[in-house]
This record gives structure tokens, sequence and C-alpha cells, in this order.
């Protein structure tokens, strides 16, 4: 069943993404899906927040690929970033160690994951925001059954 969310603020991206990921198993892959401006970064915000690693987030539009240090009830967790928006091939993709780096991590967020379709079957979860306004953003969580 998808979840339906609207965001009015950032604070508000922030808490629907934090109570998301305290629902997060170990190892599980997320797409994070949605037009510039939507609201991805503010998402992660929410989520490395949760994990006590938001001091280390910055978009990642211009490092392909962010590792972020947190931790899960006194547990140290690894969290993999990627935005694959300046990827330009499947090729690519796959020599950075695109499936290597997935496998390795606690938990792994894929921002313009839409771009390489072929990897679909490894995401536990999608979540795609949308403009639903000038500060309002909606935002649909879709989970594998």
């Amino acid at each position: 069943m998808d979840e339906r969310f609207v965001s009015r603020s950032a604070e508000e991206t922030r808490t629907i993404a934090r109570q998301f990921a305290a629902t997060l198993k170990p190892g599980e892959v997320v797409a994070l899906c949605g037009q510039l401006g939507a609201g991805k970064t503010e998402f992660m915000r929410g989520v490395a927040e949760f994990f006590g690693c938001d001091d280390q987030l910055s978009s990642p539009t211009f490092p392909i690929f962010n590792i972020y240090q947190g931790s899960v009830q006194g547990e140290p967790v690894m969290i993999h970033h990627f935005d694959l928006y300046r990827i330009g091939s499947l090729r690519e993709l796959e020599a950075l160690g695109f499936d290597e780096y997935l496998e390795s991590a606690y938990l792994s967020f894929v921002e313009w994951s839409d771009r390489f379709m072929e990897y679909e079957r490894v995401y536990s979860a999608s979540v795609e925001l949308e403009h639903a306004g000038e500060a309002s953003r909606r935002i649909t969580i879709k989970r594998k059954q």
C-alpha cells in the first residue's frame, strides 16, 4: 500500500523522512525520485537526522556518492547516498562499482534512480517527491511487497 503525504515546509519533509527512516531494515535500498528542487535533499536531511549523521550531509549533485557514518540504537551504521543525475550511461554506473556499494551499506539511498530502470529490482522502497505549490510537496512512499 502506498503512503501519501503533503508537506508544507522543509521541516515537515524532514519529519516524514525521519518517520520513514525508523521503519527501514538493514540492507534496504531506497529510490528517491523527483524533479530538481522537489525536496530530495531535504528528505535525505531528515533520514540523516534520524541516524545522527545530519552534520555530514551535503547535496550530492556534484559528488556522485557520499558515505555517512551514523548509528541506530547505539550501533554504528554506514549509509550510502548516490546521485545518478550526472551519470551518462549504464556502463559508467557499473564502472563505479554501484552494485558493490549497494551491498556493503547498512542502507542505501539513490537519487535520480529512475534514470537507470535496469536497477529497479534492487529497490525495496521508492520515495517520490513532487511540487504541489510554492512551498508544498506531495510525497509518495511505495514499498515492494
